[in-house]
């Protein structure tokens, strides 16, 4: 089954940009996105951090001068292409990134449109606005929850893998695996299986110059079956992915 095709729209002046490798995992796991675009005002310095991850993500960001005193011209910017999007025909779905009020009611306006929307967001985020969502992830407690399932040998591994990460461009085998096990748990929230097939199709939506080379790998499957916490199972000439109990 073709995957969907998600439109990401981030507001920067709602959410951190810490967030930013759990945003890209989360909405890979609904789908491929087919647009990447954030919002806010360039100039200022608050959004330096942002600036950072953008390029190496995809990520097109889009200026929005605030000319007018106590109107948000960020959040009209982004409503304004999120309704253009969807005359577009060319999505099935949206994710939302922000902790704003503001985008309740767009929400509710792409979710009768028959979208399917997803919303992210911090703690802060009001309840109305989840509401309006056909889905919303608390950024704060899926990070605190993704903190708490490594251990402390687990996490010394993976600051050892981002270090060699800067010097060869490879995202880490830590990395890989948890995004790996991400994939499965969501599938297995549905009550649907995992391919083999589909952790590779979605790796590489999630990066684009994934390859299992870079790891020493003749094949994917070389790869996957080497995570302490997953595990191949083959059923013909079928192969699917789970987790170890």
């Amino acid at each position: 089954m073709e995957e969907k095709r998600i439109a990401l729209l981030i507001d920067s002046d709602n959410v951190s940009a810490d967030y930013i490798d759990l945003i890209l995992d989360k909405v890979n796991e609904e789908g491929v996105t087919t647009y990447r675009r954030i919002y806010g005002d360039w100039t200022r310095t608050e959004t330096k951090k942002w600036k950072s991850v953008l390029l190496e993500n995809s990520i097109t960001p889009i200026q929005q001068f605030s000319n007018t005193k106590g109107k948000n011209s960020t959040d009209i910017s982004l409503i304004i292409d999120a309704m253009d999007i969807l005359y577009s025909g060319k999505v099935d779905g949206f994710c939302i990134v922000s902790s704003d009020s503001d985008f309740t009611k767009l929400a509710s306006r792409l979710r009768e449109s028959g979208m399917t929307v997803i919303g992210m967001g911090e703690a802060k985020t009001p309840a109305a606005l989840i509401a309006a969502y056909n889905k919303f992830v608390n950024l704060d407690a899926a990070k605190a929850e993704e903190e708490k399932s490594e251990t402390e040998e687990e996490k010394i591994d993976d600051i050892r893998s981002k270090t060699q990460k800067d010097k060869q461009n490879v995202v880490s085998r830590r990395t890989i695996e948890r995004r790996v096990r991400g994939i499965v748990i969501a599938n297995n929230n549905r009550d649907k299986g995992t391919t083999l097939g589909e952790v590779g199709s979605k790796l590489q939506n999630r990066w684009a110059d994934f390859d299992v080379s870079s790891y020493g790998c003749s094949s994917l499957s070389e790869l996957i079956g080497g995570f302490k916490s997953i595990k191949l199972v083959t059923h013909g000439k079928l192969v699917t992915v789970e987790l170890k109990k």
